[in-house]
């Protein structure tokens, strides 16, 4: 009988390992490396092309691309080993975005020393070895969150504590002492000697409470009241959440004067309430509040009625507050299809090229078929978050996937949307593209939150059945 038993288990377990073993040869590990490396060729070759243009070459700079490939390389090897079943697609896209990115600043630091030499000014510091410094930091935290984080769904225990210190992030910088304002909107924390935007990392605490949140009223909020025109209208104290998260939006739009985490902040609990209940009530009530919010703000504040009126009309004062918006349509224009090139263009001209008009420099020297390329790499971050929320298999794994992607998905829309006139400029900066320390590390921990929940939902279900049959055999032993 024992013999018996123990043949049983055996050929369960040789079963089990031989279907574990088909799902390992398919953890496409090695697919990510070999786009890892393309993603990092695709910044060298930039970067050659920028040196070329403008004759400038500097062992810095190779110095900085070495670095930066092993960077990755290393990441690599921490997704391998904590995530083998992650979805092989995120990170190399990122990585070429964050790429490009840097080939950019470099291209705008020699512009900068170029005017520099003209004016007989100082020289300025390179910007792109400072991003390459906070490349560094995010790409730490990655690995960090990664290797702490073992399972997304413990989050939902500090769902509370993560939205009282996104509330906190959120308006830190109305501190005096440490909050500072600049070009008008206080964003920014100076603390020993370093500047930051908490703002950044108060989005993904907000998420992570967003999810836990909706995840546990559900239920209620997707109840109907009655059904007016067909569309099944809430009851009137499930609103008090949304009226809440559209009175924090006003006070960091009134506060702070800052219309980019404002809108962020609302549309994303709006996303989030929608999947999490299914209903449509939901987006119309919040649109309407988004209008009557923005009509308010428009009457009573000076600073977003400038945005708005450079929005409808920007060449009405081209020179003066419509200056940038038409710099920026001006380099798309000359970019035309294929661009000017790497290093052959006028990027420098738009003021804040480096951070919030970073894609008005690259459309210009990348042109339409660049910009539709760098397009397409947000587009396989967002989809390939959104599969790994439809997959997960716990409800607060799918909220959580879903905010974080609303978030890179919705920052991106409404950045490009900005400089090409489709929104009102709002002041965000584009995801890993940007020039910008406190971004781009807020980033990277919602991409390893995503790598983390995609690894869950891709990995197979055999490995308990494994752990069960091992355990039989252990105890007939």
């Amino acid at each position: 009988m024992c013999a018996e038993s123990c043949n049983t288990w055996l050929s369960g377990a040789c079963s089990v390992s031989e279907t574990l073993n088909r799902y390992r040869v398919s953890t496409r590990r090695s697919a990510e490396l070999a786009l890892l490396v393309g993603a990092w060729l695709i910044g060298v070759f930039a970067w050659i092309l920028v040196d070329s243009a403008t004759g400038e070459t500097s062992l810095g700079g190779w110095t900085s691309l070495l670095s930066a490939g092993v960077l990755l390389l290393i990441t690599h090897g921490v997704v391998r080993w904590q995530a083998p079943y992650a979805d092989p697609l995120l990170l190399p896209s990122v990585a070429a975005l964050n790429m490009l990115g840097l080939a950019m600043i470099h291209r705008l630091d020699i512009a900068a020393a170029q005017r520099a030499i003209s004016n007989g000014s100082p020289m300025p510091t390179p910007d792109v070895y400072l991003q390459l410094t906070w490349m560094l930091v995010g790409l730490v935290a990655f690995m960090l969150v990664l290797s702490f984080v073992g399972d997304h769904r413990r989050l939902q225990r500090f769902t509370f504590t993560a939205g009282f210190a996104g509330i906190v992030l959120l308006f830190l910088p109305l501190l005096p002492f440490i909050g500072s304002e600049v070009n008008g909107a206080r964003l920014w924390i100076n603390f020993l000697g370093f500047t930051f935007q908490p703002g950044e990392l108060a989005k993904v605490a907000l998420t992570i409470f967003f999810a836990g949140f909706l995840v546990t009223r559900r239920h209620s909020l997707a109840l109907v009241h009655k059904k007016i025109l067909g569309v099944g209208v809430p009851r009137a104290k499930d609103v008090g959440p949304l009226l809440l998260v559209w009175f924090a939006a006003l006070l960091v739009l009134i506060l702070e004067r800052d219309l980019g985490t404002s809108l962020l902040l609302f549309g994303l609990f709006i996303v989030m309430l929608y999947v999490a209940t299914g209903r449509r009530s939901w987006v119309l009530i919040g649109g309407s509040l988004l209008t009557v919010g923005g009509g308010l703000a428009y009457q009573a504040f000076g600073h977003v009625r400038v945005r708005f009126d450079v929005w409808l009309d920007p060449f009405a004062d081209a020179n003066g507050s419509g200056f940038q918006i038409v710099q920026s349509l001006y380099g798309f224009a000359n970019g035309g299809i294929f661009g000017t090139g790497w290093g052959q263009g006028y990027p420098q001209l738009v003021p804040f090229a480096k951070t919030d008009f970073i894609t008005s420099a690259l459309g210009e020297e990348l042109g339409l078929m660049g910009m539709i390329a760098i397009l397409l790499l947000f587009a396989i971050v967002v989809e390939r978050g959104a599969r790994a929320a439809v997959a997960t298999r716990d409800p607060f794994g799918n909220l959580l996937a879903i905010g974080l992607t609303t978030v890179i998905g919705l920052q991106t829309f409404i950045v490009i949307g900005g400089v090409t006139r489709l929104v009102p400029l709002t002041g965000l900066t584009t995801p890993f593209l940007s020039y910008g320390g406190s971004s781009l590390v807020a980033n990277y921990i919602i991409i390893a939150l995503l790598i983390r929940i995609s690894n869950a939902a891709r990995a197979p279900e055999v490995t308990d059945a494994e752990l069960v049959l091992r355990q039989d055999g252990e105890r007939n032993d």
